[in-house]
């Protein structure tokens, strides 16, 4: 088995694609290990950036690589540009962590939270060497398996999927990777065929929670121990080195949701609501701050304000971890779980903007998607929310919810929307950020058979609401029609659903989620060309081919909650009284009655001993000067990584660096010069404030060991400034650089009012640029001659070393 070095084999070519350190990787925290013997990938079908913020990638990545003879390393789908890189340099796609084939593995997983990541799987195998149909696989190439709530309807991916896992992972997943990994080993040791694919995927088969082609039945795995879970494996790791879209860590404090929002697929899938004790998500919490290194921590559910007791946890994690600068949010507050004292709670450290999902504005079409949201209620928050600091609020709409008008009635939601926001602002004299969706009816919901909008009629009342919105200083921002009716498509489709796509990608469309890379031409090219299949979808009017998946919520309940929906009644949430849906009939749901008993005081070391530093005036400091070398996948790093880079680091380390004051605390640190992209170099300079001396060795040693492959600190010194003396930056005292490169040219870079740059190195950084090494950033000695050039650790020595 052979293993792929990007930076080896790619050398300077990767620096002619977007952000090349999505497919370096190197980042802190990684577990895989090639010397295992039952190899396995989990894959993300969209890009780094994306994916690395995804909680079920953590969850196995981590759960995986615990288990004692199985490795499983991460993969992501290639952007364009770099899966044209490897088809000409004739290369596959490889894992990040140890550079294995995808071909190579034992086990392919791909997790699918979203269905037009159909397009990013087919590129990851067929760019991979692998035959995109499950019928064209022999026995050398991985079992592919793929799992997540799109898959709740896996027929639109079964041409081109093995099997599905149908469910949470922690339910059973891990134990069958366990299973298989000791037929292989059984197979190899008796020289049988116990460990060929075909008795690998039998295997598979023949589990209750996986779906494969003609199995009748597949059931929902349920994580019955979430909330009482004893596991200690800790989903932290690994660490992004770039900053990603989701850029902070995440504690799931609950799983499933209570409320029963009528059109709302996780809220169905994932029955019943489960939440974890105090304790276990302050335990994690410290993982993420004192492993991660995270500054900001995402409090996630599907309804965060629904969590019993949630004042009391963030007052209690506000308490223990505030002081070193982390804050929290809480994504998914819904209206009617706000509170002043939660808001208050919320904000400790810095403010971010309100989130209303508001769906529909009229009353009774709330009460027949199962919600409550009046204007006077986002009004009152807002209101009171500006007068503690807030600034911003984003509303969420929905067109083409399946609302009963009664006869004669004329009911424009796009009317209703609009009014909605102009009352809103007037009385709060606010401007509103407003995102409007398009609803896409999903399997196993109440809402499994309605019609779907079309396109046009979306597109109309999407044009409508921006016109009357943006003249007015609201931001508006629409779904694109195109890709709600892919979704849509994809979500109730069958086999014919996935064709399409194939035929699609197989035209050159590439990660459709994403505008600049879908083919839009062709997609609406096979959809005009296939306009009574895809209608006949639309209409839910196909056969349910989702039948074999059972979701453990009964169809009668689901044929139910659509009549309440067409009477406008509400259901209760399940914190208030069963709905016997069939998922629990009340037992199962005992999570959600929690202790709500103050764990503020569990015995927790903080990730850092910092202490504010509030000192009016011109306070002394400590300025740590510091250089490190970058090498290796790290030149891949631009500066502003660098800068989360080192700041992730600090925490990790637990070193108390200086933080700066305001709404978004920083660590006070500077760079004597950015680096450019691609070169590489050994004593680069940077400096960090502390509030009180702190021994440079152990700063070396305990940074050392929390930073990713390629960078290392070389030196480090500390000196006191005391209050009254100027205090110099870095780039105050620049003076210039030396560089050399592999052919042995040295050369030296003046910087001063003049820029004088050599000829040759000139030529040399035109024509290979990844050659380059940058040796060392050269200050100016203030003291004495101002051309004269001298190390910044001599010229800080000089002004304040006594």
């Amino acid at each position: 088995m052979s293993f792929v070095d990007p930076v080896k084999l790619l050398g300077a070519k990767l620096l002619k694609i977007d952000k090349p350190a999505r497919y370096v990787g190197g980042e802190i925290g990684i577990l895989a290990d090639k010397k295992k013997s039952f190899q396995t990938i989990i894959a993300f079908p969209d890009l780094y950036e994306i994916g690395m913020g995804n909680q079920a990638i953590r969850i196995i990545y981590n759960n995986l690589n615990a288990l004692q003879d199985v490795s499983c390393d991460r993969v992501f789908a290639p952007a364009p540009d770099f899966e044209n890189l490897l088809r000409e340099e004739n290369m596959p796609l490889y894992g990040l962590d140890t550079g294995i084939k995808l071909a190579d593995t034992d086990l392919l997983m791909f997790t699918l939270g979203y269905e037009l990541g159909l397009n990013g799987i087919l590129s990851m195998l067929d760019v991979s060497g692998i035959p995109i149909h499950c019928g064209k696989r022999d026995a050398s190439f991985p079992i592919i398996i793929a799992g997540g709530p799109a898959v709740s309807n896996p027929f639109p991916y079964s041409d081109f999927i093995d099997a599905f896992w149908i469910g949470e992972a922690e339910e059973g997943f891990f134990d069958l990777v366990k299973e298989l990994a000791v037929l292989k080993k059984e197979g190899k040791d008796t020289c049988s065929e116990a460990s060929s694919r075909e008795v690998l995927l039998k295997k598979i088969a023949s589990h209750p929670y996986i779906w494969v082609k003609g199995k009748k039945k597949a059931s929902r795995a349920i994580y019955k121990n979430f909330s009482d879970s004893k596991s200690n494996i800790s989903n932290v790791y690994p660490i992004p080195s770039m900053k990603i879209i989701q850029h902070h860590g995440t504690v799931e404090i609950m799983r499933g949701c209570p409320n029963g929002c009528r059109f709302c697929h996780a809220g169905f899938w994932y029955r019943p609501a489960r939440q974890k004790s105090r304790e276990k998500i302050i335990n994690e919490v410290g993982n993420l701050t004192a492993m991660g290194g995270w500054q900001e921590i995402s409090l996630s559910s599907l309804s965060s304000g629904d969590y019993l007791g949630i004042d009391e946890l963030v007052e209690g994690l506000n308490n223990k971890f505030s002081a070193n600068h982390v804050s929290f949010q809480l994504p998914s507050l819904k209206v009617s779980s706000f509170t002043l004292s939660l808001l208050e709670k919320i904000s400790v450290t810095r403010k971010s903007g309100l989130t209303f999902a508001v769906e529909t504005p009229k009353d009774m079409c709330q009460l027949a998607i199962n919600k409550e949201v009046s204007r006077d209620s986002v009004t009152a928050i807002i209101e009171e929310a500006k007068k503690r600091g807030w600034k911003g609020a984003k509303f969420y709409f929905m067109l083409g919810l399946p609302f009963k008008v009664s006869p004669g009635e004329v009911f424009n939601e796009e009317e209703e929307i609009v009014s909605f926001i102009i009352d809103v602002a007037r009385r709060t004299r606010t401007h509103f950020n407003i995102n409007i969706g398009i609803f896409i009816p999903k399997p196993h919901t109440p809402y499994q058979f309605v019609t779907q909008i079309d396109s046009k009629t979306a597109e109309e009342k999407c044009n409508y609401i921006r016109s009357k919105l943006k003249p007015l200083g609201h931001k508006v921002s629409v779904s694109e029609p195109l890709i709600s009716k892919i979704e849509g498509l994809l979500s109730r489709g069958d086999e014919r659903a996935g064709q399409l796509c194939e035929e699609a990608w197989r035209g050159g469309s590439r990660l459709d989620p994403w505008n600049e890379y879908i083919n839009k031409d062709k997609w609406r090219e096979i959809l005009d060309a296939n306009a009574e299949y895809v209608n006949t979808v639309f209409g839910g009017k196909l056969e349910q081919v989702w039948s074999n998946i059972d979701s453990c919520v009964s169809e009668e309940f689901l044929k139910n909650e659509l009549e309440k929906s067409d009477n406008s009644i509400r259901t209760p949430s399940c914190q208030t009284e069963c709905s016997f849906c069939g998922v629990c009939y009340g037992k199962l749901n005992s999570g959600m009655n929690t202790s709500i008993r103050d764990n503020s005081n569990v015995n927790l070391k903080n990730n850092m001993v910092n202490k504010d530093h509030e000192s009016k005036g011109d306070p002394a400091i400590y300025r740590f000067i510091f250089s490190f070398s970058k090498t290796g996948s790290a030149v891949f790093h631009g500066h502003l990584s660098l800068i989360e880079i080192f700041s992730m680091s600090f925490r990790r380390a637990n070193i108390p660096v200086l933080y700066t004051q305001g709404f978004n605390p920083l660590a006070k640190m500077e760079f004597a010069s950015p680096l450019a992209t691609g070169i590489s170099a050994d004593n680069e300079i940077a400096g960090v404030n502390f509030s009180d001396y702190y021994d440079p060795l152990t700063f070396i040693d305990k940074l050392n060991r929390s930073l990713p492959d390629g960078i290392k600190i070389n030196r480090a010194e500390c000196y006191l400034i005391k209050s009254g003396m100027k205090k110099y930056s870095l780039s105050s005292l620049l003076w210039g650089f030396a560089y050399n490169n592999k052919q042995g040219f040295d050369y030296v870079v003046f910087k001063e009012d003049k820029y004088y740059k050599n000829s040759r190195l000139e030529k040399d950084c035109e024509s290979s640029v990844f050659d380059l090494n940058r040796s060392e950033v050269l200050a100016r000695n203030i003291n004495d001659n101002a051309d004269e050039k001298a190390s910044y650790f001599d010229v800080y020595k000089s002004l304040y070393e006594c």
